[in-house]
């Protein structure tokens, strides 16, 4: 099996280092009792064993494809020896959120436990997104809660000697010549991209020179938790689905904070999972971007529901052409990777929907038993404004169902219109409110959506 590192990884690699924007996946554990911190280390372990077993190790070529290497040094599992109030737990959630993920010299995953003053606890899991996407990482908790082993063999770090390594690179670079011609004929035209074609985007942003170079920002996250029966009697209500009642809340989310097109339409990019049996890449997923009016999500879904059915049959006939562009990764500097990586994303409107569907009760037993509640949400820590600038904003959701209930989780940052924790709960209990949903916040309390803080 090879470990050259697929070009859609290596572009989000490239973009880390390039923009300074660490994108991190986080899954959440509560418990209203103690943790079994044997079961929890038999987790970590398998973790330590499976599929995140891995970093990556850069090309001597300066333009040449990064390799999978195996990982060195495992990380340990934190166990926080003073325990803390729940009314704390958002806050140390964001604190394990901003440990320094490192998929190159590691570590790219850590695990802790967080004991409560009242008997309880609660567990993170991060991800680097380099490392692993949202449904690998569902893949890999699956696997190590089994207690089983997903490792691959890789080579060590540095076991190619210096001539060996310049050598099979330089092959693979003319294995990729063809790629790379059809890339640099496809680029000018991609390079212009506009959002597809889609109506010009309403900007709230001050143009990126104003932003100090210094100055960085940690995007709100908010999350909430909805019965999953409920859930899926209100999409069915409206003439929709699961996929398109996530997608009816976040074109509702966008339309409140002004991420829409001239128009007033909001364009979702919604990701398409394209992963395999035994597939080793980090990020085995494409998108498709729908507009739709977000006026009526509240009242008829079945407007998106057929876009949504539309862009994924398209996809299957249509190759996506941004992917001929990806051969120009390697050979790319660091600012046009900038560049390039607006044109892979979706557009500077979209609002990404990324539905991950039913996950097995065994995701929800890192430590052998079921937690009370479980969530995942993407953040992105202490990212350069700039960066958040340069594609007016970000915001995406993401939506999974465990043993009975949905959870909703929401990164969004707006200039302008959305920049604090308070702000997004209180657009998303709105919203929630709208779509006749009743919910709770994802941290242990028991409000309803509407009165969160």
């Amino acid at each position: 099996m090879s470990n050259v590192v697929d070009l859609i990884d290596q572009t989000f690699f490239d973009f880390e280092r390039a923009s300074g924007a660490h994108r991190v996946g986080q899954v959440v554990w509560v418990y209203n009792r103690s943790v079994d911190i044997d079961g929890l280390r038999r987790f970590h372990h398998h973790l330590q064993q499976g599929r995140l077993a891995r970093r990556v190790e850069r090309s001597p070529l300066p333009f040449g494809r990064h390799r999978w290497v195996s990982p060195g040094v495992q990380p340990e599992l934190e166990i926080v020896a003073t325990p803390r109030p729940r009314e704390e737990f958002d806050v140390w959630l964001k604190e394990q959120a901003s440990i320094p993920l490192d998929v190159e010299r590691g570590p790219g995953w850590h695990l802790a436990v967080l004991p409560f003053t009242d008997g309880g606890a609660g567990v993170s899991f991060i991800a680097s997104h380099c490392l692993t996407d949202g449904f690998g990482g569902v893949l890999a908790v699956m696997e190590a809660a089994s207690g089983n082993d997903h490792a691959i063999d890789w080579p060590a770090a540095g076991s190619r000697r210096r001539w060996r390594a310049l050598r099979e690179d330089a092959r693979q670079i003319v294995r990729d010549i063809r790629g790379i011609r059809r890339a640099l004929c496809a680029a000018p035209a991609l390079l212009d991209h506009d959002g597809g074609g889609s109506p010009a985007p309403q900007r709230s942003t001050p143009p990126v020179a104003l932003v100090e170079a210094d100055e960085r920002i940690t995007p709100p996250t908010a999350t909430i938790l909805i019965d999953a029966d409920e859930w899926e009697a209100r999409a069915c209500a409206l003439g929709g689905t699961s996929n398109s009642l996530l997608e009816g809340v976040a074109a509702r989310l966008a339309q409140a904070v002004g991420r829409v097109t001239a128009d007033g339409s909001a364009t979702l990019g919604i990701p398409v999972n394209l992963r395999t049996a035994d597939d080793t890449r980090a990020n085995a997923i494409t998108d498709v971007e729908i507009t739709v009016d977000p006026t009526r999500a509240t009242t008829d879904l079945r407007e998106i529901r057929s876009a949504t059915k539309q862009a994924l049959i398209d996809l299957q006939q249509v190759p996506d052409e941004r992917m001929a562009l990806l051969p120009l990764v390697p050979l790319m500097p660091k600012p046009l990777i900038r560049r390039f990586a607006n044109v892979y994303t979706p557009s500077t409107t979209a609002v990404v929907s990324s539905h991950l569907g039913p996950a097995p009760s065994i995701v929800n037993r890192p430590d052998g038993t079921d937690a009370d509640r479980m969530w995942l949400l993407s953040v992105c820590p202490d990212v350069p404004k700039a960066t958040v600038y340069r594609s007016n904003g970000m915001m995406e959701l993401i939506l999974g169902e465990v043993n009975g209930r949905v959870f909703v989780s929401v990164l969004a940052y707006q200039p302008g219109r959305l920049s604090s924790n308070d702000e997004l709960r209180r657009v998303l209990s709105s919203i929630i409110d709208d779509f006749s949903l009743t919910a709770s916040i994802g941290w242990p309390t028991n409000e309803p959506a509407g009165l969160a803080r």
